[in-house]
């Protein structure tokens, strides 16, 4: 997610289902308590989010 890669080319990365991938990255936002935002990219912002802590 944080070089830019979409759902199907996260899964080709890691040799999963893009499902799996799916399935992961829905859970994604929840973790670090990101508020609901129509504006914001929360995939983005969940791996600044990782980054910066």
């Amino acid at each position: 997610m944080a070089e830019g890669r979409s759902n199907a080319g996260v899964a080709r990365a890691l040799v999963v289902s893009e499902a799996a991938v799916s399935t992961h990255i829905a859970s994604v936002p929840a973790k670090p308590n990101l508020p609901p935002a129509a504006d914001d990219h929360r995939r983005v912002l969940a791996v600044l989010t990782y980054l910066r802590g």
